[in-house]
């Protein structure tokens, strides 16, 4: 069976869910995950990671974090971009680089 190389962009709560099956999917492997980055939470404003960057790093999978998601540079070409709740536009740069 083949697996298609995923990028997965995604932030809030909501996307966990999504991440974790293409994760625990056979068919499929997350090489990069793309999130927005850490910011300050709550009255005391401490710097906090992305829930999706959390479960990346869990599963030790590379993790982007760009203030701005079109000065992304990807060294791959993967099979599929896959989007949750990622909360930027993402540009025909990176779109095109999906197969």
């Amino acid at each position: 069976m083949k697996s298609y190389r995923v990028v997965f962009f995604g932030t809030p709560d909501i996307a966990v869910p999504c991440l974790t099956q293409l994760i625990t999917h056979d068919q499929f492997t997350v090489t990069a995950v793309v999130t927005q980055p850490d910011r300050p939470v709550g009255r005391k404003k401490i710097i906090t990671p992305p829930p999706i960057k959390v479960i990346a790093e869990q599963h030790r999978l590379p993790v982007f974090q760009p203030e701005h998601v079109s000065d992304l540079e990807l060294n791959e070409q993967p099979d599929y971009l896959v989007t949750m709740a990622y909360g930027q536009k993402i540009p025909s740069k990176l779109l095109d680089l999906a197969n």
